[in-house]
């Protein structure tokens, strides 16, 4: 347990005494500081420290408090904070964890060390984490868990309430208990709440409510939204056989979709997800993670400069235009990623699906040329007070049809990615900015060309 004290210390200078004991090697120090700290203190304390620290500071915590910390680990953390520990026993640790967050360890181990943990463990834990780990990854079986609370329609509302007892240290949740057949097929499912309201000696089989359920090969992010979405507090998993092997519970459900979240809206802004907090990440990772997509859209921006060179002698001669290059491409880019983030949220949530591909256009070629009426409307009248009118026309015209395009494209872009298998947010804000970019400036300049040549020469 954590030491009382009356002087509370603020994390800097915690931290400072952490470090300092760590650098003089003076563990009592050290493990006084630790103790002095809740879990979450701690866990925050190891990851603010490199790698090789963090060890060393974990070594010093006692075993109840090391498995707590280490369960509250992301999953790539634990598999380098496992490595770095060299020789310590962390057997005891691996196997007290629930079996889903063994197989997300697992997944970030090198198979050498995977396979050592793996031949620790008992024949129990063994078996439970083998069965997760023979789903492909991605699928709700490799993340569900596989102890849960079964009855039978048969059983007394007294006989499943002493199952529960036996078994509510093991399970994944006491909440929900499933009713199966003698074939672990689904009957039906009924809460820990109606079964204390019922009469003892009611059957099960009469509380039974029909159960929404998923399948072990259905993809993660589907399954957990709906899990979200019916408010169910656990969802079971059924194999192609129709026969119970897991649950998905709400609290695991909510964490896969923050996970889904968090690397769409990396990748929405063109750099890869660190699935583990920043000050732990080596820099080589935060490199990473940058310089592929810096590299795509950095060979994407050469079309806009192929297309800027094409059009050289029309800018020459009317240099005015120049000045618009900014806003043009501007409003054209967050166009385009707006419609991109709408539909890619609406395809997540499942309110659309890649047979709307249609529908969806038709909508976004509308709201992309309502919002450049309005916009170039408005650019027409400021640009006319300023400059003269033939600039303003071609600036007007130009924001009209590109909104139009940019919608379009950002709209079907992420339907498209969809129909090829490939994450939405990968062909979403980055692509479309460099593809809108080069459209605009074609756009931009050909109005402008085609205004001239009707207005006359500026």
């Amino acid at each position: 347990m954590p030491v009382n004290t009356t002087d509370k210390v603020d994390f800097s200078t915690t931290s400072r005494m952490i470090r300092r004991a760590i650098d003089e090697r003076d563990m009592a120090e050290l493990s006084r500081v630790l103790d002095a700290l809740e879990v979450p203190e701690v866990l925050e304390h190891l990851e603010s420290l490199p790698l090789k620290d963090s060890a060393i500071a974990y070594r010093m915590l006692h075993k109840d408090r090391a498995m707590d910390v280490f369960e509250m680990l992301d999953a790539p953390v634990q598999a380098e904070l496992l490595e770095a520990m060299q020789g310590h026993p962390v057997t005891e640790v691996f196997a007290a964890m629930d079996p889903d967050d063994r197989v997300a360890l697992l997944d970030e181990l090198p198979a050498q060390v995977a396979a050592k943990l793996l031949q620790g463990l008992g024949e129990r834990e063994r078996r439970e984490t083998n069965v997760l780990l023979g789903y492909s990854s991605g699928v709700v079986g490799h993340v569900m868990s596989p102890n849960f609370v079964t009855t039978h329609p048969g059983l007394s509302v007294a006989q499943t309430m002493r199952r529960i007892h036996r078994v509510m240290d093991d399970v994944e949740s006491i909440y929900t208990v499933l009713i199966t057949d003698g074939a672990r097929r689904l009957v039906g499912v009924v809460s820990l709440r109606e079964l204390m309201g019922a009469d003892d000696e009611q059957l099960v089989g009469e509380l039974a409510s029909e159960p929404y359920t998923a399948t072990a090969n259905e993809p993660v992010a589907v399954a957990a939204r709906r899990t979200i979405d019916t408010r169910v507090m656990v969802m079971p998993v059924l194999d192609l056989e129709e026969r119970v092997v897991g649950v998905l519970t709400i609290d695991d459900a909510i964490r896969l979709i923050d996970l889904e979240e968090e690397e769409r809206s990396a990748r929405g802004a063109g750099t890869e997800p660190l699935r583990r907090p920043y000050l732990t990440t080596p820099i080589r990772s935060l490199v990473k993670s940058r310089l592929v997509w810096l590299l795509v859209l950095g060979i994407g921006a050469t079309l806009t400069v192929q297309v800027l060179s094409s059009f050289e002698e029309t800018l020459e001669s009317m240099v005015v235009l120049s000045l618009f290059i900014p806003l043009v491409v501007g409003i054209g880019g967050n166009t385009g990623n707006q419609a991109a983030t709408t539909v890619t949220r609406a395809l997540a949530v499942g309110d659309i699906r890649v047979a709307d591909l249609g529908r969806v256009l038709l909508r976004e070629v509308r709201v992309g040329g309502i919002l450049g009426l309005c916009l170039g409307s408005l650019a027409l009248l400021i640009a006319s007070l300023v400059f003269d009118l033939q600039v303003a026309v071609i600036i007007g015209i130009t924001l009209v049809a590109l909104c139009t395009i940019a919608a379009a494209v950002g709209g079907i872009m992420p339907i498209i990615g969809k129909l090829l298998r490939v994450d939405p947010a990968v062909f979403s804000n980055p692509f479309i900015s460099t593809f809108v970019d080069a459209a605009g400036l074609v756009v931009y300049f050909s109005v402008a060309m085609s205004v001239v040549q009707n207005f006359g020469g500026m």
